[in-house]
This record gives C-alpha cells, structure tokens and sequence, in this order.
C-alpha cells in the first residue's frame, strides 16, 4: 500500500512538533498544557472532519466514592462506543479527543461515550483502570446499554487501556461488547517489542525512551507484565472481534502485532492492518490524511459487519 503525498507533510509537521521533546525527561504538566495545542489548530482538525454531531453536556460515573466526567459524542440513536483516550497514562482527555470522536460519531452514528480517567503519576495504576471499569459498568447498568450494540474503542494507552479493562470484566463474569477497535494501543509496558528499538529513530513522534519513561510514571509498583497492566500478557479467550490499526513506522508497531498473534491463537477474530509512513494515531488527521479517512471507513465497516452478525 503506498502512502499518499499528504502523509509526507503530516508525518513531518508531527517530528518537528514531538520529535525535540522525545529524548527528554517527561513533564506531566508540560504533555497536559500542550498535548493538543494550539486550540484554534483543534477546532480546525473538528471542522475539517466535515462532522456534524451533537456535543452532549457531561456525563459522570462514580468510581470508590469519586466523581468522573466524560463527554458524550452524538451523531444518531445508533451503536454506543465508550472511547478511551490515549495519553501515556499522563495527558489528554475527552476535549484533545473531540475531532476523533466525533469522527466516529458520525461514521458510525453512534454516540461516542469518552470517560475522563484519572492520570499518572498523581494517580498510577490500578486508577485508570478502575474508571474505565466504572465507565463500563455505568454504560451497561445505568444506561442500560445492550453489550450487542456496545463498542469499545480507544488509542495507544487508551487502546491498552481498554483491552486491559475487557479481560477485568470478563474476569468478573460481565458480558463483553460486540467488538473492540484499537489504533496504535499501547499493550506492553514492560517494553519488550523489538520495534522500539527498531524504529525509534523512525518513529515522528516518539523514541524507546519515552516509552519507557511513560511507563514508569503509570506504573508505580504494579509487575507491568500483569495483564491488567499490560493486556499483551493476558488470556483473550472468549474475546470478540478485534480491529487493530498501527503504523509500520511507529515504535508501538510490535504491541499490535504481537497482540494480533496471541489473540488469534486462542481462537479470537482479529483484523490487523498496517499502514506506511503515517504517525502514531493518525486517525486524527482525518480532515487532510487519506490515510486517516481510510482507516475510519474501514472502523466503519468492521463495526457494522460485526453488529449485524450479533443481533439477537
């Protein structure tokens, strides 16, 4: 598959903006100021994904006594996703997340659920996958949400972060949702994949270090091979189809792929597609990427093939 010429300028406009910060010691208040800045360049990505969708006021779930926020995407009464933003554990939120998720609001005319997890390193490991086990539940038992019409989505940690929370539900015997859809997740925080190494000069946005570095921050004492930490460590037997989208040329490759490897050995549908010269989710760029337009069409179409053949 060759890469469109738009890819080239986005690829390189994402290393001069990322690429001088990957080397350096990870400031959690700097990534939180800057992650998704300039506002008026995140208004213009929204704009430019020609969505039409409703912004809902804030939803909220209870986790251990606390309140969590999180917004709602809507574009029709469609499928629900409960969306997980990606981050490092440390950054972003459902507001960096808006062009993204209201993309698929309207790809999928669905309602995009994304929950405000607690962060890194104030809040490490097991925090944000206790919220995204509450936003789970919320959904199911408050919304009153069929499974058979629940996707569960996310990006890089958040991707990680919601396979990681789908083994805890159905380690607790909850009902699993109708499919699941990773871009770029981030499965191993023990960092074992050889493409950190391999394309950590490659990569626009990140080197092995940084990986490394978020990792500690999210971590604390937590084994990062367990596979509520590191789902790449987990059992997905009984798991439902997964879409796994990552980069060839990003540091992250090898978490899908070998993520890929192990679920289909225990009998899960995954597809994994692997797309050249294009950043770590590039799934934002939607409104100038074809890359990213592709990628969406084809979330489109795995989501409603796999919602057919679910219907009760």
């Amino acid at each position: 598959m060759a890469a469109s010429w738009q890819s080239f300028w986005v690829e390189r406009l994402v290393r001069v903006r990322m690429r001088p910060h990957a080397l350096r010691p990870i400031d959690p208040q700097w990534v939180r100021t800057n992650m998704g800045r300039p506002r008026v360049a995140r208004r213009l990505m929204a704009r430019a994904t020609g969505a039409r969708y409703a912004h809902l006021p804030p939803q909220h779930t209870w986790v251990g006594g606390e309140r969590l926020e999180g917004a709602t995407y809507a574009q029709a009464q469609g499928p629900t996703v409960l969306y997980l933003h990606g981050g490092g554990f440390i950054g972003c939120s459902p507001e960096t997340h808006r062009s993204l998720a209201g993309a698929l609001a309207q790809r999928l005319e669905a309602q995009v659920f994304v929950p405000a997890y607690r962060l890194a390193p104030e809040h490490q490991y097991p925090y944000a996958l206790d919220d995204a086990l509450g936003a789970y539940r919320y959904l199911l038992e408050q919304r009153q949400v069929d499974p058979s019409r629940l996707i569960v989505a996310g990006d890089s940690a958040g991707g990680g972060l919601a396979l990681a929370m789908l083994l805890a539900a159905r380690d607790r015997g909850w009902p699993l949702p109708a499919a699941i859809v990773t871009y770029s997740p981030w499965t191993d925080l023990a960092a074992t994949g050889a493409s950190l190494e391999e394309n950590s000069d490659r990569c626009a946005m990140f080197a092995a270090v940084t990986i490394r570095r978020a990792a500690a921050f999210y971590l604390g004492e937590a084994d990062p091979r367990s596979p509520y930490v590191s789902p790449l460590y987990g059992d997905f037997s009984g798991f439902p189809p997964m879409l796994v989208h990552a980069s060839t040329d990003e540091v992250l490759r090898d978490d899908s792929v070998r993520l890929t490897e192990y679920a289909r050995a225990v009998g899960v549908d995954v597809e994994l597609r692997l797309w050249p010269r294009v950043p770590h989710v590039w799934q934002f760029f939607s409104g100038v990427l074809p890359e990213a337009r592709e990628s969406l069409a084809d979330t489109q179409r795995f989501v409603r093939n796999h919602l057919r053949s679910r219907q009760p």
